[in-house]
């Protein structure tokens, strides 16, 4: 996660679950205008944590060791196009139906 990686905060402390798998689980009051209000505040938070920052400077909350903020960038994205492929898959399984197995 990026703002764990940049403020080495623990996930506790960010309020997210202890494993990304858990992070896809809905609540019961979860809705479209929640989940994209939390998705808009965590980008907020993430500017403000790297507002200061260079590329070059090294970030400590990695579970790798410290790394150059430029990585965890280039890893982010990485992770976006990754899922964003996902939802090209789930995008034709609607439109086209999925197929029976």
């Amino acid at each position: 996660m990026f703002d764990e990686a940049v403020t080495a905060r623990s996930r506790a402390e960010l309020g997210i679950p202890a494993g990304p798998d858990e992070t896809f689980d809905l609540g019961d009051d979860d809705t479209i205008a929640s989940v994209r209000e939390a998705h808009s505040a965590a980008c907020q938070a993430s500017r403000r944590a790297v507002a200061a920052m260079t590329l070059d400077d090294v970030v400590r909350g990695n579970r790798r060791g410290p790394l150059p903020l430029r990585w965890v960038y280039m890893h982010m994205l990485r992770e976006l196009a990754q899922h964003c492929g996902h939802a090209d898959i789930l995008r034709e399984q609607i439109r086209y139906g999925v197929p029976s197995a």
